[in-house]
């Protein structure tokens, strides 16, 4: 067994097609064949069923490709911290995000990485919460920046920033005209919310506890179509506070601070627990560090590098 032969499954697995893995590992489709085929008579058993268009992994297949991504993984980090050693930055950087984070971060933190280290090749993706936590148990990301605690004993979390909540209120609403929100004075039936699989739902509801159900008629998918759906149809939201920076003027009269308790979430960098990157974990710190006021940075991360 080689971890050629691994790279080829995983090939196989992400095209389901032996011509473009082939194409994808830059070998011709019969060697391809021939080397998984060899992995296959070595271990005794079918990874694909090729009677199946597309082929697909059968039952056992499935857990030697998953058991591969994290040899591979592995692979990859022992090569990283070689090059740490050499102080360069080169190879590849997969990192996922939480929706929610996204469109204050993902445009500068781009621009920046990209600009400080060009020979690095990034990929981010917008995946939610529950999608991250798997993706990084099978060791197909790198790393991932979302909301937690996520109290996963396998998955390491270095806090980056704190962001406070902050109701966002029609005017034709009766609770307008309060200065501050309490969690008792935030009626859910007039809510308007985040639909499922996004972690910010959740900690709404976390410190809105005072209603056994909600009753809104719609669920949005993003924070920026929660506050247009305000703006028309009235009742309240609640968007973090580095969206408040995206609003009109005008829109900023509608905001209302939240107390008793103070609504706030911490943001994470988050790896897993064999992670070795140190160096480029520290670049992407870095990077954020120059995005987020300084009021809201994590005291730790503000003096100190993060150390593995």
């Amino acid at each position: 067994m080689t971890l050629q032969q691994l790279e080829y499954i995983l090939a196989l697995e992400k095209t389901r097609h032996f011509v473009r893995a082939a194409e994808l590992c830059h070998v011709t489709q019969p060697t391809l064949s021939a080397m998984i085929q060899k992995l296959e008579d070595e271990l005794d058993c079918k990874i694909f069923d090729r009677s199946r268009q597309p082929i697909e992994p059968t039952e056992i297949g499935k857990q030697i490709i998953n058991q591969a991504q994290v040899i591979i993984y592995q692979a990859n980090q022992l090569k990283e911290s070689i090059r740490t050693e050499k102080e360069t930055f080169t190879g590849s950087l997969n990192l996922a995000i939480i929706p929610t984070i996204a469109p204050y971060l993902l445009p500068q933190f781009i621009a920046s990485f990209s600009k400080l280290y060009p020979e690095v090749s990034l990929k981010v993706s917008e995946m939610h919460t529950s999608t991250i936590i798997e993706k990084l148990r099978i060791a197909e990301i790198d790393m991932a920046i979302l909301s937690t605690p996520l109290e996963d004993s396998k998955i390491l979390e270095v806090p980056l920033y704190y962001e406070k909540f902050v109701a966002y209120i029609s005017p034709k609403d009766s609770i307008y005209e309060r200065t501050e929100l309490s969690a008792n004075d935030m009626p859910l039936d007039r809510l308007w919310v985040l639909e499922e699989g996004h972690c910010l739902r959740n900690q709404v509801f976390n410190f809105c506890h005072e209603m056994p159900h909600h009753n809104s008629t719609y669920e949005a998918g993003s924070i920026d179509t929660l506050v247009k759906i305000v703006d028309l149809n009235g009742g309240y939201t609640v968007i973090p506070e580095l969206h408040i920076e995206l609003l009109t003027e005008k829109q900023k009269l509608n905001l209302r601070d939240i107390v008793k308790p103070e609504a706030n979430r911490e943001i994470s960098v988050v790896i897993r627990h064999d992670f070795v990157r140190e160096g480029i974990l520290n670049a992407v710190a870095e990077c954020i560090k120059q995005i987020i006021p300084p009021h809201m940075l994590d005291a730790r991360l503000k003096r100190f590098a993060i150390k593995l």
